[in-house]
């Protein structure tokens, strides 16, 4: 850790030497590293790499067997997700996970239940003034919504917290192109007003477009890590992800 006295210079996120088994299965082997105060990192691999495991050991879904994980200063290795997320971590899911049955509000309005509830109508005007197509929406039924509009749900009920970083997992799965370009959009802009993000994809090509770091899991492993640029450019990545 930095010892400048730069607060941009501490990382948020310390991630070390984690590893997460299932039963005698080990999904996560080892794995370390570090996420930047207001950072836009993306981490890629294969179907079952690890990397859904291992935002779950990040947010207190599951509990790793080695390691340490640490945020804005504090251990959290294990701790209850409940004040995992009153820290400032959000998790995006892979799938949405929304509830269908409620409607768009009903769904924002859940994950702003750590808030002071005088807090909680600016917390969605937020979210409704980032995608306004949810604002026109916020009295429907959430599994009556399109794919990429569910995917707006999940991010904005992530956003209601207030996050100091926030976990997309999968955001562009079975979306339409021109969707995922919306989605990644406001992921984009969500960066740009200081909210760490930590992008999880198997399409590597999306996510090098958006992240400034890059790390490759494989079986479990990081492999790779790395400015973006330097991590596309290397023979492994381009042949295994890039279609080079």
């Amino acid at each position: 850790m930095s010892q400048s006295g730069d607060p941009m210079s501490t990382p948020l996120l310390t991630v070390r030497d984690v590893e997460i088994r299932y039963g005698l299965s080990r999904a996560v082997n080892n794995v370390s590293l570090e996420i930047a105060p207001g950072s836009m990192t993306t981490i890629v691999g294969p179907n079952g790499a690890g990397k859904s495991s291992l935002l779950k050991a990040i947010s207190g879904l599951l509990t790793p067997v080695a390691g340490e994980i640490t945020f804005a200063g504090e251990r959290i290795t294990g701790a209850a997700p409940r004040h995992i997320a009153a820290l400032g971590i959000a998790h995006v899911p892979e799938g949405r996970r929304i509830f269908a049955k409620l409607s768009v509000e009903e769904n924002l309005r859940l994950g702003g239940y750590l808030l002071p509830s005088r807090d909680v109508a600016g917390a969605l005007e937020h979210v409704y003034a980032a995608f306004p197509r949810l604002r026109e929406r916020m009295g429907q039924r959430a599994g009556s919504l399109s794919g990429g509009e569910q995917q707006m749900v999940a991010i904005g009920r992530a956003l209601m917290a207030r996050p100091k970083l926030i976990m997309a997992d999968e955001v562009s799965q079975g979306l339409a192109p021109v969707i995922v370009q919306e989605v990644y959009r406001q992921l984009r802009a969500i960066n740009a007003r200081g909210v760490a993000v930590l992008l999880v994809e198997q399409n590597a090509r999306l996510a090098f477009g958006l992240a400034a770091t890059a790390h490759v899991m494989e079986a479990g492993r990081v492999v790779m890590s790395g400015p973006t640029a330097e991590v596309a450019a290397s023979d492994h990545v381009r042949e295994a992800y890039l279609g080079a």
